[in-house]
């Protein structure tokens, strides 16, 4: 028998390599048990070799998925419901035979401990559908966690097709490094960028938009989905991980590229942004967040790209403050 694989009785099936030794997530097991997703008339209509993987748990064959050797930019979703997954950044080579993966969409997965009682299972959390098993402690990537994913269990979303597939927001408040590190942590979100907006100048650069001639602000365009998050619940965020009162500056960054602004891009994202303000200054809160309809977004240079998470650095003047009060959402 192949040692990479323990083959289970009476199934002709094969588990994921180094299943039966590879260390589980210590945490898993404190990981409460929701109640089983609703099935919806959303859901994808499952051909029986998906609904064997995807419902009743098996698992495909090494090496013969369709996504195990795709290496192209883009987003991984569920084949069941279509919620956005895994980002293809977040996707290695582990030679296991299936697709893997150091990192998932925040909330988009839940982990429980899977039935033989040794190996943590990997789950949609939007509609339960089985994704395979996670594993740490194999030093594979830095991140140390090899998320093992059937290909029947994924549906591929090229980046090209991502606006059309998912949601968009651009929200401005400071230097762009501390909103994007913590944007990208929220429920939902599928990346982000670092970009200039809101000017008039095409093309622009860093030196430029700090000269003060572009009229660009620093911001960050956030792309989501709508199924695991929503813009309000990302707006109510973006006002807390910054002081929305603060004019043309965020602390010790002054300058009007450092202004405080959500660029909307349709008209239910400008009344929710105007409803939250609004809520805001019945709290008291002089709030200078202009709100302005999005124009084109300028994507900044590749160093400005998730900054602290290369550098290992953290937000000096961005942190969650709760502004809404622990009665909203």
């Amino acid at each position: 028998m192949n040692p990479l694989f323990c083959r289970i009785a009476g199934a002709a099936i094969l588990l994921a390599a180094g299943a039966c030794s590879a260390q589980q997530n210590p945490s898993s097991r404190e990981t409460p048990m929701p109640a089983s997703p609703q099935r919806t008339n959303t859901w994808r209509a499952l051909t029986p070799a998906e609904e064997a993987v995807i419902v009743r748990k098996a698992t495909e064959r090494p090496g013969t998925g369709i996504y195990e050797k795709l290496h192209e930019p883009g987003a991984y979703v569920c084949r069941r419901c279509g919620a956005a997954l895994y980002r293809a950044e977040d996707k290695f080579d582990a030679g296991c035979g299936w697709p893997s993966f150091d990192a998932e969409v925040p909330g988009a997965v839940r982990h429980q401990p899977d039935a033989d009682g040794e190996r943590t299972e990997i789950l949609c959390a939007t509609c339960g559908g089985h994704l395979g098993h996670v594993f740490t402690g194999e030093r594979l990537t830095p991140k140390n966690t090899r998320h093992c994913v059937n290909s029947l269990s994924l549906d591929f979303v090229p980046l090209a097709q991502s606006t059309n597939r998912f949601a968009r927001a651009i929200f401005a408040g400071g230097c762009f490094w501390g909103v994007q590190s913590l944007l990208e942590e929220a429920r939902g979100v599928i990346r982000t960028t670092t970009g200039y907006t809101g000017g008039h100048t095409e093309h622009p650069t860093y030196d430029a938009v700090c000269s003060h001639t572009t009229g660009h602000a620093e911001a960050v365009e956030v792309l989501f989905d709508p199924q695991q998050t929503s813009f309000e619940a990302l707006a109510r965020l973006f006002f807390e991980l910054h002081d929305p009162t603060q004019h043309d500056r965020q602390g010790p960054d002054v300058g009007d590229q450092y202004r405080s602004a959500i660029f909307f891009t349709d008209p239910q994202q400008r009344e929710t942004a105007l409803r939250l303000i609004a809520e805001l200054r019945k709290r008291k809160f002089d709030v200078a967040t202009e709100v302005i309809s999005a124009g084109t977004f300028w994507p900044a240079e590749a160093y400005h790209q998730d900054y602290y998470h290369k550098t290992g650095g953290h937000p000096y003047c961005h942190r969650r403050v709760e502004r809404f009060g622990p009665d909203t959402k």
